[in-house]
């Protein structure tokens, strides 16, 4: 695995999180700009500044079983406490693509590497698995991340105005946003 500036802590490939390696992180975010419409383009073409609010987000372990052999989770742990200061999970998607699943970045970490260095291990598990296309999804309301998807090279492939309004914990309207990144085997 890479070496990465930001030791002492150390990339691993896990099956599980517990609560004491997740204990203190912090994987929510401050929205303060939404992607809108048009999404017709590779790219966001289009952000508007919004009141600011955070997105809270929590590791979900009943949604994410990294036992399977067709899924890699990918952790970034700390080597002082072995806690985790992120990870990224990625599965093979019925249409052989690499769909992540998950990606995560505790708040006291990030903009130090770790999203890309996560994001790499991913691109090198597809490869691994002849997989030629990473996808993944997330919401109009995180422009960072959609702003790191798009660095690294991901096109914006579509998009869903409906698929979190049934969901009873949604306050808020997000469009589901649909990336792609063709890899080379």
């Amino acid at each position: 695995m890479p070496d990465c500036y930001v030791w002492p802590m150390r990339i691993e490939r896990v099956e599980t999180l517990t609560e004491t390696e997740l204990r203190g992180t912090d994987f929510s975010f401050d929205v303060d700009e939404e992607a809108v419409a048009p999404f017709d383009g590779p790219a966001l073409t289009r952000v508007v500044p919004v009141t600011r609010y955070t997105k809270h987000y929590s590791w979900d372990d009943e949604r994410i079983d990294a036992a399977n052999p067709d899924t890699s989770m990918v952790a970034v742990v700390r080597g002082e406490d072995s806690r985790v200061a992120g990870y990224i999970v990625a599965s093979r998607a019925w249409n052989h693509c690499a769909q992540i699943e998950d990606v995560a970045i505790d708040r006291a970490h990030r903009r130090r590497g770790l999203a890309r260095t996560l994001m790499d291990e991913a691109v090198r598990w597809a490869k691994e698995q002849g997989l030629r296309m990473v996808r993944l999804e997330t919401q109009s309301n995180n422009v960072p991340a959609c702003r790191f998807y798009e660095r690294y090279g991901f096109q914006l492939g579509g998009f869903d105005r409906y698929l979190y309004t049934a969901l009873p914990t949604q306050t808020r309207p997000e469009t589901a946003l649909f990336w792609y990144l063709s890899v080379d085997l």
